[in-house]
């Protein structure tokens, strides 16, 4: 089932989201001093690619709060509108809900990428 979820999700809009994080993780890497914000919209849009049976757990700490400060100002806000966005509009329909609540679950990521981490479902 979480196939076939993934598969679907892909084609109905998770490639927007794929591409926003993969755009971001290149525009990041440009730089030496963005290399660490680069490497988490790389590792972020693998599961943006196929969300369906990962979860996400955040962590805290001092230096992942400064990143998502600089995170949210430098590009992650552009980020978090375009997954709420998407996210209801998935919503106005009863089978588009569940992609909606991805896409909701990707805004939070979008919001505090920084002390986070994906975790599989069920292993």
């Amino acid at each position: 089932m979480k196939l076939l979820g993934n598969i679907g999700w892909f084609i109905f809009g998770g490639f927007i989201s794929f591409f926003t994080w993969l755009i971001l993780g290149v525009l990041w890497s440009i730089t030496i001093v963005g290399l660490p914000i680069g490497r988490q919209c790389f590792k972020f849009s693998t599961m943006a690619a196929a969300p369906f049976g990962k979860d996400i757990e955040f962590g805290h700490g001092g230096v992942s709060f400064m990143f998502n400060v600089l995170w949210l100002v430098l590009g992650g806000f552009a980020l978090v509108v375009e997954e709420v966005t998407m996210g209801a509009a998935f919503c106005l329909t009863i089978v588009g809900i569940p992609f909606g609540l991805q896409h909701f679950k990707q805004a939070k990521l979008a919001l505090l990428p920084f002390g986070a981490r994906i975790v599989r479902i069920g292993q």
